[in-house]
This record gives C-alpha cells, sequence and structure tokens, in this order.
C-alpha cells in the first residue's frame, strides 16, 4: 500500500458485543522493562560499542584538559617569582590544550550522529514489530481495548522511547566514563583535595535515589493517562457527528477536561519532583567550590609554586566531576520515562497471538461452495454463550439469508465462517474440509465480503476497488463498476478511475459502499459474504444493486444478512435466528404459510410501511 493510502477515509465503527476501553495495565518493573529494552537492541550492539567507544574517546580529552590547564597556570605563574614566561612553551602547551578540546567536539559529534542512527532504527524495529503483530492479534484483541490507546502505544510511547534512549544512553555511559576518569586524575593530582571532591558525591546519591523513589510511580502514571487521553480523543473525533447530533459537547468536553486534569496533575508532580534534582545539586557544587579554595589556600603554604596550577585544574576537575553527578538525575529520568513508555510497548508485543498455522496445508480439492456447521457452539465470553449447538448444512451455489432481530448472532455467524473468531466447540466444514484444517487466509481467499460498514483509504477509486487483488484489466475494472452500479459516477469525475478518494472527496455513504461492492466484485471468489450490505443507499439505488447481485450470486454460495427481509424473498433457504439458535429454516413462501417468527417478522416490517 503507498503512504497515501494509509490515511483512511473512513473507519467502520467498532464490533463485537460489549466492547469498551480497557483499563491499561500498570507494570512499574523498572529493572526487568530495561532488560527486555536492551536484549531488543541486539542488532544494534556492535554499533553502540563503538559509540561508547567514541563518548570515551571524547571523555578522555575532557579529562586530560585540566592537567594541560594546570601546566599552563604554573608556566604563566612563574612571573610572580621574576621569571620570564616562555612563550614558546606556552604556544606549545596551548596548541595541545586546544588539540585536545577539538578532539573532544569532534568525538562527540560522531558519537551523536551514530546514537541518532541507533534510536532511531529502534524506532523503526519497534514500528515494524508493531505492525507486524497486529497482523497477528485475534479480533478479540481489539474488541476490549480502545483505537486511541493502541495509536498511543505505536506514536507516543515509541517516540519516548527512541528520544529519552537517545539523550540518555549515550551520556549515561559518557558520565561514567567522566565521573571515573576525572576521580583517578583528581587522586593523581592532589589526594587532599580530591577527598573534598569525593565527600559531596553521597550527599547528591541520596537526593537522587529520593527522587527515584517519588517520581518512577508519576511517570508510569503519565504514559497511562496520556494513553487514555489519546484514546478519548480518538473517539471524539471519529464520532462528532453523534457527539453535536445529541448535543453532548459539554458532556464529552468534561470527560476531557478530567482526563487531561489527571494527566496535567502526574505531568508537573513527576516533572516538579524531577526539576529538583539541579538545583540541589548545582547547591551542592558551589559548596565543593568553597571547600576547594578552603583546602587549596591551605596547601598553598606547603608548596606555593605548584598549587596556583592545581587550584585551578581542580576548579575544572570540580565542574567535570560535578557534571555526571547532576546529569545522572537527568538521565534517570529520562530512564524512567523510557521504562514506563518500553513497559506499554512491550505489554503490546507480549499480548498472545493467534495460533501458528505455517504448518497446516489441508485445503478442498474442488471449491464447490458446500459449507457445514456441526453443532457450533460459541460466546465472545467463555462465561456467556451466543451460538448454542447450531448446525446446518448449505449446498453449493445456494444463497443463504440469515435474519433474526438484534444480537441474536447472525454476523457472528459469518465472523465464525471466516475465522475472525474461533468456536467453542462443534466444527465448520467447507467442502467436506474443516476450516480448522486449514490456514485463515486459505479460509478468507475463498470469500468476498461486503460490509454495512465502509471502509475506504486515501487513494484513487482503481486503488481502492482492486485492492490487493493482482492484474487486474480495464476491462474487468469497466464490468465491475457496471454491475455495482457504479460507473456512471466514476465517469463522471473530472479523472474517472484516478480521482483520489480523500476527506475532502464529496463521495457520499452509498457511493462509498458501491465501490465497496465492486471491490468484492473484483475479487471473483467462490463464496460471497453480504452483511447489510444495501443498507446505506436509497431504495432506487437498493433495486439496481440487488438484481447486480442476484447476478453476481449467481452460481455462488452466498450468505446474506439482512434486516430488510423484502431483500431476502428470494433466498434458496432463509435462516431464522433467535438468541444464537436457528429457530425457522426454509424458503419464504414455506415460512410465511407456517406463519411463525418469521413471518411475524416479516408481516410486522409491511405493516409499519402500511401505517
Amino acid at each position: 500500500m503507498s503512504e497515501r493510502q494509509s490515511k483512511i477515509v473512513s473507519r467502520p465503527p467498532v464490533r463485537g458485543h460489549g466492547r469498551g476501553i480497557a483499563p491499561v495495565a500498570v507494570a512499574s518493573d523498572f529493572k526487568g522493562t530495561m532488560v527486555k529494552l536492551l536484549a531488543f537492541m541486539r542488532p544494534y550492539y556492535a554499533r553502540l560499542v563503538i559509540t561508547i567507544v567514541l563518548a570515551m574517546g571524547a571523555t578522555t580529552c575532557n579529562i586530560l584538559a585540566p592537567g594541560i590547564l594546570k601546566n599552563l597556570t604554573n608556566e604563566i605563574m612563574v612571573s610572580v617569582f621574576g621569571v620570564s614566561i616562555d612563550m614558546e612553551k606556552v604556544a606549545r602547551i596551548g596548541l595541545t590544550l586546544a588539540c585536545l578540546y577539538l578532539g573532544n567536539a569532534t568525538l562527540n559529534y560522531v558519537q551523536s550522529f551514530m546514537m541518532a542512527g541507533i534510536t532511531q532504527g529502534l524506532s523503526k524495529r519497534f514500528r515494524t514489530s508493531i505492525s507486524l503483530k497486529i497482523n497477528r492479534l485475534p479480533l478479540n484483541y481489539f474488541d476490549t481495548r480502545s483505537y486511541g490507546d493502541t495509536l498511543s502505544r505505536v506514536t507516543n510511547d515509541v517516540d519516548t522511547v527512541s528520544m529519552s534512549l537517545n539523550h540518555s544512553l549515550a551520556s549515561l555511559f559518557q558520565q561514567a566514563v567522566l565521573l571515573i576518569g576525572t576521580l583517578i586524575a583528581m587522586f593523581v593530582t592532589k589526594w587532599q583535595m580530591a577527598l573534598v571532591a569525593v565527600a559531596t558525591v553521597p550527599i547528591g546519591g541520596i537526593f537522587a535515589m529520593f527522587i527515584v523513589k517519588k517520581s518512577q510511580p508519576l511517570f508510569v502514571k503519565q504514559q497511562r493517562y496520556l494513553g487514555e487521553l489519546n484514546g478519548h480523543i480518538e473517539e471524539s473525533f471519529s464520532g462528532q457527528n453523534v457527539i453535536k447530533l445529541f448535543n453532548a459537547e459539554e458532556r464529552k468536553q468534561g470527560e476531557f477536561d478530567s482526563i487531561n486534569g489527571k494527566l496535567f496533575k502526574n505531568m508537573w508532580k513527576s516533572q516538579f519532583v524531577s526539576g529538583l534534582m539541579m538545583p540541589v545539586n548545582t547547591f551542592i557544587s558551589n559548596l565543593g567550590y568553597v571547600a576547594i579554595c578552603v583546602v587549596g589556600a591551605i596547601l598553598y603554604k606547603q608548596d606555593p609554586v605548584n598549587m596556583p596550577g592545581i587550584i585551578v585544574s581542580f576548579f575544572v576537575y570540580m565542574r567535570l566531576f560535578q557534571a555526571p553527578i547532576n546529569q545522572l538525575g537527568q538521565v534517570i529520568n529520562q530512564l524512567q520515562s523510557t521504562a514506563a513508555a518500553a513497559e506499554r510497548v512491550f505489554e503490546f508485543l507480549d499480548v498472545e497471538e493467534q495460533e501458528d498455522e505455517s504448518h497446516k496445508t489441508a485445503v478442498p480439492e474442488t471449491v464447490r461452495g458446500e459449507v457445514e456447521f456441526r453443532d457450533v457452539t460459541f460466546g465472545y465470553n467463555p462465561d456467556k454463550l451466543i451460538i448454542h449447538g447450531f448446525s446446518a448444512t448449505v449446498r453449493p451455489g445456494m444463497k443463504v439469508a440469515i435474519v433474526g432481530p438484534t444480537g441474536a448472532g447472525k454476523t457472528t455467524m459469518v465472523n465464525l465462517i471466516m475465522r475472525f473468531y474461533e468456536i467453542n466447540s462443534g466444527d465448520i466444514l467447507i467442502d467436506g474440509v474443516s476450516v480448522k484444517d486449514m490456514k485463515r487466509e486459505t479460509v478468507r481467499d475463498m470469500f468476498s465480503m461486503v460490509l454495512q460498514d465502509t471502509w475506504l483509504f486515501e487513494g484513487t477509486i482503481r486503488e481502492n476497488i482492486v485492492y490487493s487483488k493482482q492484474g487486474v484489466t480495464q476491462e474487468q475494472l469497466d464490468r465491475a463498476a457496471e454491475a455495482a452500479n457504479i460507473d456512471y459516477f466514476i465517469k463522471a469525475l473530472p479523472n474517472g478511475y484516478d480521482t483520489v478518494l480523500d476527506e475532502e472527496s464529496n463521495v457520499s455513504s452509498g457511493q462509498k459502499q458501491l465501490i465497496t461492492i465492486a471491490r468484492a466484485m473484483i475479487q471473483n471468489s467462490p463464496m460471497m459474504i453480504l452483511d447489510e450490505a444495501t443498507s446505506n443507499v436509497d431504495t432506487r439505488t437498493e433495486e439496481l444493486i440487488q438484481e447486480a447481485m442476484d447476478r453476481l450470486t449467481a452460481g455462488r454460495t452466498s450468505f446474506v444478512i439482512a434486516h430488510r427481509l423484502s431483500t431476502i424473498r428470494n433466498a434458496d433457504i432463509i435462516l431464522v435466528m433467535k438468541d444464537g439458535n436457528i429457530i425457522e429454516q426454509g424458503n419464504h413462501a414455506q415460512l410465511i404459510e407456517k406463519g411463525g417468527f418469521y413471518c411475524s417478522l416479516y408481516n410486522s416490517q409491511f405493516d409499519k410501511v402500511s401505517d
């Protein structure tokens, strides 16, 4: 599918029974999530090692610089004792110092460039894994979760992982090397002053642990409420017509304000608590500078020649030593965001998938279109069955109409045929072969399906009709459009089949339905499923489509779900469902003559018309 096709022009509403927004499971296993994340980064280990080496090289340049600065300071300070300054030596030392800083900047740039490639590659791998995961998930996963929350995992959470790692991972190694290297350099230079610098570490460490304990739960809640808010916004945007129709703007705004308020409260708290790290560490750093000055002044009496340079170098060492401690708080906060977002992504990737069917090879020798239901039992929830011991046999070429009140199980029956859901017990056979023994793709290739809810993507009319069918000729396209009674509309458009459908296209719901019917016709599958396919068109168009459907279903087994019983009077067999069971079956004349439930349904519709 092309990039522009990825944008959905219209999307069917949620299907299923009792669907609602499931609460997001909140896991706070920081260590476990980071272990998973590191394992997920395995393809990038080599580049990550190179990045770490570059970061260590840049840090080494930073650590060596104060020692060179000490020599430069001492060389200049000799003038205090009446000795002339050796400008050649000063220039040589200055050039060495400049080379170190240039090396630091160059290595930092290269490692930042490589780290950006690693994190973006990781984001791509995450999104690819999520996309593949979605194709392997059963439909009941989406029946219990909001689309917005799933989208938030694909977008916000993946972006959070990428950006946080980009800023924190390389910095973590760099600051660790800087901390250790600076510590060694300080003890080599002057161990007494090094002890003073080290004395400030426990204070910062205790405060950092306190921040982590307080802020981690807040970051987890922040990601949860962000997903909930995205779900609410997605549902509100897609249901604007209904919201305005029922004057529900204030109620929806209230729901939005409630969720947004929770998000604001948690984001404010998390940022406030984590933000305390910097000012406190700055205060501790300033105390360290004061201590260095005091100790340096005491030691100056012992070594007046070298101490000025040592004191200057220790000012730089203190800055380098305190930087990792100050950065530690930010890195920890970023890693907390990473963990909170990664938990939600891994939670999605760990959802139980459909059974692997690569080993299944069964397929009917010839697809004639015989479908047999053998004592089928099914429930969306195992403890609440809606299909009870359903049995029926559909002969090849028969037109089967499934009728009954709302919730009787009509759509559920075709969902089971297509293996959108797995039956609890019993069996469904196509031409004598159990659908359990066939791959899902094999079963679905045997059917074309037209739903009540239209689904079109942003693309040309040609692309929407052809969809995944290969090798479709213009003649076949014209025949399908003519059979679906959409050819007149297409020819009236300036660009014909190459007209792009998007949100601004002036296409009615009926015309969208006709395009989906043409799509089913172009697939030319052995069997057809029509789920209220004519419900979105006017009476005249319905008659034209009905004629086209009769031509389309001729010689093919077809299942027609209909509420308007006038559209299925010519069906070979009508299955009347109620409470998940077939209570009557026969053709229209037989059921009317019987005077049962079907007869009362049929007459009630025409009584209303008469009234």
